[in-house]
């Protein structure tokens, strides 16, 4: 099988394992237990960042059922003094920054429609990302755009943690790491830290 052929099968299975895996998600948080859910994975997620001290804190806006991140650090007075940012997506050039947040419902949205802030760029030291999947060894599954990716590998000193629901993990075996894909810092679930 050559390189190409081989990317887009892998491509083909990431694909499905994310469409999969958004439908079990639009589920759950329809369900009777979402709501402890996230209440746990808040809890769990602002005692991590607590302990990182990040000096600002790169967030994302939820969007299609994501875990509400931005709520939990602004619901936790442990974190009520870190300096903020959210993400902005540019379509051309293809990248993403991030921009200093005042903690305000965002007006603005980038160039993928998601929520974002008009404030100065700046270059978190943390970063909480948004996992569709993950792996026990934390590489991320997400919603196959890239940004995150690219933001990543420019960024390597960067501290990661994904955050995601533990039934979003994927066995080792059914996760074809590719060349562009690096092992996050830490996961967070419901349960805790899961890598």
């Amino acid at each position: 099988m050559d390189s190409a052929s081989h990317h887009e099968g892998a491509g083909g299975a990431k694909a499905a394992q994310r469409r999969h895996l958004l439908a079990l998600r639009q589920q759950f948080v329809a369900s009777a237990g979402f709501a402890a859910a996230a209440e746990s994975l808040a809890r769990h997620l602002t005692d991590v960042l607590d302990q990182l001290e990040p000096a600002c804190l790169g967030l994302f806006w939820p969007v299609r059922s994501e875990f509400n991140a931005a709520g939990a650090v602004g619901a936790d007075s442990r974190l009520a003094d870190l300096a903020l940012a959210l993400p902005f997506v540019r379509r051309e050039p293809r990248e993403m920054h991030y921009r200093r947040w005042n903690r305000a419902p965002p007006t603005l949205r980038d160039d993928a429609g998601i929520p974002t802030s008009d404030g100065a760029p700046v270059v978190p030291d943390v970063l909480v990302v948004p996992c569709v999947g993950f792996t026990a060894a934390a590489y991320r599954l997400g919603y196959g755009g890239g940004y995150f990716d690219r933001w990543l590998a420019a960024h390597p000193q960067v501290t990661t943690v994904g955050v995601a629901w533990s039934f979003a993990q994927i066995a080792a075996t059914e996760f074809a790491a590719e060349a562009h894909d690096k092992p996050l810092d830490v996961v967070v679930t419901e349960h805790g830290v899961a890598s």
